[in-house]
């Protein structure tokens, strides 16, 4: 073989094998919303870095890295920030619950996350909450208040929904196929168990669902140019039954949650 035939085959070889070591990494606050996807994994392989459990292995044909951040935006932010340096993942999916925010949600409904925003970050005085950018402290450039979920990921979700098979979901007046609609996610440190509250989301921020987490693992993500997506299916609806209706919705969407990230993860 002549040197440079040689040195071209060598590279793409390279390149192939990059290719095919590349991972996503998943992410998920609780232990049951990551028990389905942790038992559908193969090859599974644990590595324990400050504190924090990551499962190596395969998934639906893919490799994927698996934690659980616990709650909060330290917690998420802290796991989100190691993932990304340790395992280098071509791009980072979240499964989870949320509280519903659009009246036009019910529990046990599944919102795909299209842009991600902090609820609680900002100036509150009598005239109500102004929310703030947050900021690159390396660059000093503002972030943007709303963090864009990575588009080709959102398509794939949106996409594999249609035809996926969701458990259905056991409410008062009947058994129910859970709707999936795409939407806006905020996030900040509350269990939002109040309905003034969730009108105030919907009108300042047109909230579709809000929780926890999300925005911490955006922020991560865009300052570490890492594509990104936010998937939460509701326990609630984030008013006065909000503790009640998350036990007992919330395993089944747990459950729907991962199943849509799993068909995600395995959309070429």
């Amino acid at each position: 073989m002549k040197k440079n035939s040689l040195l071209t085959f060598l590279f793409l070889l390279t390149v192939l094998s990059v290719k095919s070591q590349s991972i996503t990494g998943i992410l998920g606050a609780f232990p049951p919303e990551l028990v389905l996807l942790e038992s559908e994994m193969s090859q599974k392989k644990d590595t324990i870095i400050s504190q924090i459990r990551f499962i190596t292995g395969e998934l639906r044909g893919r490799r994927v890295v698996l934690a659980e951040t616990g709650v909060g935006k330290v917690n998420a932010a802290i796991t989100t920030v190691m993932m990304i340096q340790h395992f280098k993942p071509r791009e980072i999916v979240f499964s989870g619950i949320a509280g519903g925010v659009d009246p036009a949600l019910a529990p046990g409904d599944l919102v795909i996350g299209t842009q991600i925003a902090y609820h609680d970050f900002g100036q509150i005085d009598d005239a109500g909450m102004h929310y703030w950018a947050t900021k690159n402290p390396f660059t000093q450039k503002e972030n943007p208040i709303k963090f864009h979920c990575d588009s080709a990921l959102i398509s794939k979700a949106l996409s594999v929904s249609k035809s996926l098979k969701l458990a259905k979901v056991e409410r008062g007046n009947g058994s129910f196929v859970p709707a999936v609609k795409k939407g806006i996610i905020v996030t900040g440190d509350q269990f939002i168990s109040s309905e003034k509250t969730t009108r105030r989301l919907l009108k300042d921020l047109n909230a579709a669902a809000t929780e926890m987490e999300g925005a911490a693992i955006a922020q991560t993500c865009y300052q570490q140019n890492t594509p990104f997506l936010i998937i939460r299916s509701l326990s609630d609806k984030a008013d006065g039954k909000a503790k009640a209706d998350m036990d007992q919705f919330y395993n089944v969407a747990a459950h729907n949650a991962a199943t849509l990230v799993m068909a995600v993860i395995a959309e070429k």
